[in-house]
């Protein structure tokens, strides 16, 4: 077997004599099975691998790709299958290291939590709980206590509502408030974010007709109060926080249609999207409404994301006004959008951080990364620099320097905040397989291609995490990390 077998014409190789070679999966588990590292790892997955990668072999030689026949060796297939069980035992869910630049970056499970938050997490789920028991009348509670108060303090609304996300504080509200009615919005809001949620489409869902006034770029009160009808079930305001219309344009201030609501008696409601707790306009961004801005209109209902802005768990937040809250708690699709304990425990611990502003932003690493200055995230790409000249010099270029990074998470789509990080221009091997190799490693690390040089953008990553980006680069520079192709 360890010579080439030729095609009688061409010199290719006989795919029918290749497909022979390939060794049988009883005798590949036998040798595998005596391997000290294989010890302890589930028999299905195993096998499995052997499996996957015996059949891919098969494709490879029936598609006529070149084929030696010493790589189908069992010497040469059992570093291949080690691989590859190595990497099905990895779970598929896993950590990885944010050298993006964006903070929010929904791939990559946006907001991150606090150690404190972390703390209560590990409780709920290891401990039993109050859920929803009542500590005072030894009775059955609601979950939504837990946080409810929390909420009207930070912002002054007179109930509050938490389900799973934006979209479905959304979908909820349309359907409780307007199903079979009209709702009026402005066409330049009828916009669309991950994952294909089209604010149309939710209102289709919920049983509510979209109104659309105004242009693209100018929406007046006059057109708001001319589209009323006997049919009218809400005024909605969306706001765009996903992009921006620049020039001439023009949308009426919640407050303006708060106050024409209030004279037709018809609801008024805003998704904030990505609503924040705290003006960030201090940390040098424009400035941003806040939920509690949007309380203080007289607004009926407010909804917003937990995962965002507010730097919490994933969740969809609404307030407002205590009839309409409790319309939407006694709505059927509360039980299905509801939040378990989880969410309820992380949510309930980042909601406690912000009865001190500034603990907030020192403890929340959403807001402590927006607000870190320059000098503090260069400190981290000098040091970066410096462990990577220290141990890849041979194999790398690396220069530190400024860089852009992003808010993220659909917020703030207009504006920069300036960073610092490093630029790496491997030897050896291209850009892109050096941030390919990153990627596979068993703490992956993310970064981004600029101009043929990776950039690592400082502003994402932790104090702790320069030494593990120095160590992942040495890895992959020094051969470390297994480049076969199956």
């Amino acid at each position: 077997m360890g010579k080439d077998r030729a095609a009688q014409s061409g010199g290719k190789q006989d795919n029918r004599e290749l497909l022979r070679d390939i060794p049988k999966v009883e005798k590949c588990l036998q040798a595998l099975l005596a391997i000290e590292e294989i010890e302890g790892a589930p028999l299905m997955v195993v096998k499995n691998s052997v499996r996957d990668v015996l059949e891919e072999l098969r494709r490879q030689i029936l598609d006529g790709r070149e084929t030696a026949a010493e790589s189908l060796e069992l010497a040469a297939l059992i570093p291949i299958f080690l691989k590859r069980i190595r990497r099905e035992l990895q779970p598929k869910f896993r950590r990885v290291i944010n050298c993006t630049g964006v903070i929010i970056h929904t791939n990559l499970g946006r907001s991150i939590l606090p150690d404190s938050a972390m703390h209560k997490l590990l409780e709920a789920g290891s401990r039993y709980s109050n859920l929803e028991f009542d500590l005072e009348t030894g009775r059955r509670g609601s979950r939504y206590s837990h946080v409810e108060k929390l909420l009207c303090t930070l912002t002054g609304a007179e109930a509050g509502l938490v389900v799973n996300n934006n979209a479905a504080a959304v979908l909820i509200v349309l359907e409780t408030l307007a199903r079979g009615g009209k709702v009026i919005i402005s066409r330049g809001q009828l916009v669309e974010i991950g994952g294909s949620f089209r604010i149309p489409e939710v209102m289709a869902r919920s049983g509510a007709e979209l109104v659309e006034v105004g242009a693209t770029n100018r929406t007046h009160l006059r057109d708001y109060e001319e589209a009323v009808t006997e049919e009218t079930a809400l005024l909605l305001k969306v706001h765009c926080s996903n992009f921006r219309i620049i020039g001439f344009t023009s949308e009426v201030p919640l407050e303006e249609l708060v106050r024409l609501g209030g004279k037709m008696g018809i609801p008024v409601m805003e998704d904030l999207g990505s609503g924040c707790f705290i003006d960030l306009s201090r940390f040098g961004l424009e400035k941003e409404p806040t939920v509690q801005d949007a309380v203080a209109s007289g607004v009926d209902v407010v909804t917003f994301s937990g995962d965002k802005l507010l730097g919490g768990p994933q969740a969809g937040i609404i307030l407002g006004k205590r009839e309409i809250i409790e319309r939407i708690k006694k709505n059927p699709l509360n039980r299905a959008m509801r939040i378990d304990k989880f969410t309820l425990a992380g949510l309930e611990s980042i909601l406690r951080l912000y009865l001190d502003e500034n603990t907030a932003v020192a403890r929340i690493p959403t807001l402590a990364m927006i607000a870190a200055p320059p000098a503090e995230v260069k400190r981290r790409a000098v040091k970066l620099a410096r462990m990577i000249r220290r141990d890849c010099a041979h194999a790398c270029a690396v220069d530190v320097r400024e860089m852009v990074s992003r808010v993220g998470g659909g917020a703030m789509p207009e504006q920069n905040l300036p960073s610092w990080g490093v630029a790496l221009h491997p030897a050896s091997v291209t850009v892109s397989v050096l941030e390919g190799e990153l990627r596979h490693l068993e703490v992956p690390v993310i970064g981004r291609i600029e101009e043929d040089r990776l950039l690592l953008d400082m502003r994402t990553v932790a104090d702790n995490e320069v030494a593990i980006v120095a160590g992942s680069l040495q890895q992959v520079f020094a051969g470390e990390a297994n480049r076969l192709s199956i």
